[in-house]
């Protein structure tokens, strides 16, 4: 490796979604390195998304933000990919009848979505309970996305434009000296005048690496597993199944139904691994939901997910140290909102104004700023 390829004018740490979309937008502009501590990109949570495109998940700032990445995610420029990045499926949050009241507060935050009564639900999903479900808020944006395509076509953008990815170097340290971050990963030292900080769980180890203190962004493990419909049962159409307050949701995936207990809990960054426990949670909610016997898990997996004390992503340059930008706390909606971040991220560093829908992401940036953590945590 020469040493004029170690030198750039941005390192971005971590090959997610996050990172590496990331990448690709700025390498348009400049030189861009990627490091990523794994043998490729992907490989923690960003490989083990749901892959779902939730337009009526989470706050409207969340919201708002993955509705700029709509028309992206349904018709990608021309070259970016040679799949279909966006499949159409819509999302029932579904609520048994003490949850009504959550319902409505649902609806009442986002208008849009239409009651539908408890045997529309059971028409649309034939194995609900109708003794179990009261009924449902219908949202009919959502769809199945293709994480990896979505991924790669990043990916190669980046590599188009000039950009160096590093897989598997783990940065071990970085110094701020004479106007430039030196980075080491991997054993070698790669120098730039910006960090962007896209290391998922990892994000506060890198900040502290930097000398920075915590901006409170807590990695929490999300479980799922797989198990074969009933027999006889076409699944295909099925929508997304959310429940009213999040305790589990379902979906079919490849002739397969996929089910979450939606835990999050804490952890330490790592190699997350399903526990029994999670496992067992979401098989009992489901079959409380359906009336259904699972005998056998086909497949269980669980993911890092990483989220900010307000639960609100993290975009922009730490006021504490020049040159250290955070792209961070994209919690469960990472996927859907990595080409608005992207655009985001490439204006705060280079000035470059996003274009088209990408233009409605200028009006979070303050409320994407790191600066509401550090004044959050000195007022406590």
């Amino acid at each position: 490796m020469s040493t004029a390829n170690r030198n750039s004018d941005i390192i971005v740490i971590g090959a997610g979604i996050a990172g590496v979309s990331a990448a690709a937008e700025l390498s348009a502009d400049a030189r861009v390195i990627l490091l990523e501590m794994e043998p490729h990109p992907g490989y923690h949570a960003s490989g083990r998304s749901a892959a779902y495109f939730a337009a009526a998940y989470g706050k409207k700032i969340i919201r708002d933000i993955t509705g700029c990445c709509e028309s992206f995610l349904r018709n990608p420029p021309e070259g970016f990919t040679e799949v279909d990045l966006f499949h159409p499926r819509d999302c029932l949050f579904f609520g048994r009848e003490d949850q009504a009241g959550k319902l409505g507060e649902i609806q009442a935050d986002n208008p849009d979505l239409q009651f539908v009564d408890a045997g529309t639900v059971c028409e649309r999903v034939p194995v609900m309970s109708p003794d179990y479900v009261y009924g449902a808020l219908w949202d009919r944006k959502g769809g199945d996305l293709e994480v990896d395509a979505l991924l790669q076509g990043f990916l190669r953008q980046f590599r188009r434009r000039g950009g160096y990815f590093f897989p598997r170097h783990c940065v071990s340290s970085l110094d701020w000296t004479g106007g430039r971050w030196s980075v080491t990963a991997g054993g070698h030292a790669f120098t730039a005048p910006v960090v962007v900080n896209a290391a998922g769980a990892w994000v506060e180890r890198v900040s502290e690496l930097a000398g920075l203190g915590s901006l409170g962004i807590q990695p929490l493990r999300r479980t799922a597993l797989m198990i074969d419909p009933p027999e006889g049962v076409d699944t295909r159409d099925w929508p997304e199944m959310v429940d009213a307050d999040e305790d589990f949701y379902f979906k079919p995936d490849a002739g397969q139904i996929m089910i979450s207990p939606a835990d999050e809990t804490p952890s330490e960054p790592c190699d997350a691994q399903a526990e029994e426990l999670d496992v067992a949670t979401g098989i009992y909610r489901f079959e409380q939901a359906t009336g259904l016997e699972i005998r056998h898990v086909k497949h269980r997996w669980a993911g890092l997910r990483t989220f900010a004390p307000d639960r609100v992503f993290v975009t922009g340059f730490d006021p504490r140290l020049e040159g250290f930008f955070w792209l961070a706390g994209q919690g469960g909606y990472g996927v859907q909102s990595s080409p608005a971040l992207a655009r985001l991220t490439r204006y705060l560093i280079t000035g470059t104004e996003p274009e088209g829908d990408f233009r409605r992401v200028m009006a979070y940036r303050d409320d994407l700023a790191p600066d509401r953590l550090l004044m959050g945590s000195q007022s406590t």
